[in-house]
């Protein structure tokens, strides 16, 4: 039974996690200056693999080699080819190419993306008021792609805009992928973050392209990266969904986020806000929440029955 104490507690491990995730943004394209965007996702992968493998071994169900089976090492392999592997190689390189707010906001569509991809992988149906939702949300993102004219349709850096609507569909197959998988968590993403760094190798042997070793400020940059976004943040997630009474209380929290980011984005990076990626924001958050509404007023009606 979870008490009032327990409901505080993870509160307060969810507005640390949001914060985390809120100064992503920021973090990426200040350490793309230092790094090119393969080789900051190689170092990030490592420093995350050295912080949960420290996590996981003080952790009550430490990993076991000798217990991994074959179907756990392909689901990793899977999974790591998604996340980290493909996903943030992508993020990355839209970072580079877009404005932080922009590329970091319209990563943010993945939720409704999930929605989608549920119809043929999960084979739910879809109810047309999520539908309706989905259209508020990209129209959201015709209005930061178009820099606030979405009536012309002019986009000012098309493959910029792909790259971060399409690490989000990347990362919606892996969120699937890791919610029929029930392992334990840190093992779990470490094996993952192993299995997309030994695919990020084969990307550098392939491509040519070199591993370097970084200057102190892409080192920090990376460090900070590998532990806030790929490991550490994780599992002080799980401890807030863990010390909840009820999962919505604290999941509702991570609309913060991108909000969040937005502030530290102008202070840290520097870029100057546009209104135009506020309402483009709104419009997509504004979906993301409609949909939740939604999906969870036909649960109510019909529990069998989702989006």
């Amino acid at each position: 039974m979870k008490t009032s104490a327990d409901q505080k507690k993870a509160y307060l491990f969810a507005l640390l996690a949001v914060l985390f995730w809120s100064t992503m943004s920021s973090a990426f394209k200040i350490t793309l200056r230092y790094l090119s965007f393969d080789n900051l996702l190689f170092w990030s992968i490592l420093w995350g693999m050295v912080a949960l493998f420290v996590i996981n071994r003080w952790g009550r169900t430490p990993l076991r080699l000798r217990q991994i089976s074959k179907k756990d090492l392909f689901s990793s392999a899977l999974m790591g080819f998604f996340n980290p592997f493909l996903y943030y190689l992508i993020l990355f390189k839209a970072y580079n190419l877009l404005e932080a707010q922009e590329a970091g906001t319209l990563n943010y569509t993945w939720p409704i993306v999930l929605v989608l991809l549920s119809i043929p992988l999960l084979h739910q149906k879809i109810h047309w008021k999520a539908l309706v939702a989905i259209f508020i949300s990209f129209f959201g993102v015709l209005i930061i792609s178009t820099h606030g004219n979405p009536w012309k349709l002019h986009f000012t850096n098309p493959l910029g805009v792909v790259l971060a609507v399409g690490s989000a569909l990347f990362w919606a197959v892996y969120w699937i992928l890791n919610m029929k998988d029930k392992r334990e968590e840190t093992g779990k993403i470490l094996m993952n973050l192993f299995f997309g760094g030994l695919f990020l190798i084969l990307y550098f042997l392939i491509t040519g392209k070199h591993i370097l070793l970084p200057g102190w400020r892409g080192l920090v940059g990376s460090v900070y990266i590998g532990l806030f976004e790929m490991s550490v943040t994780f599992v002080i997630w799980l401890k807030a969904l863990n010390h909840s009474q009820d999962i919505a209380k604290v999941s509702n929290l991570i609309y913060l986020s991108p909000f969040i980011a937005l502030f530290w984005i102008h202070f840290t990076v520097g870029e100057s806000i546009h209104l135009y990626t506020l309402a483009g924001l709104i419009f997509i958050v504004g979906g993301i929440v409609l949909q939740r509404i939604t999906e969870k007023k036909e649960a109510e009606v019909n529990p069998h029955h989702h989006f």
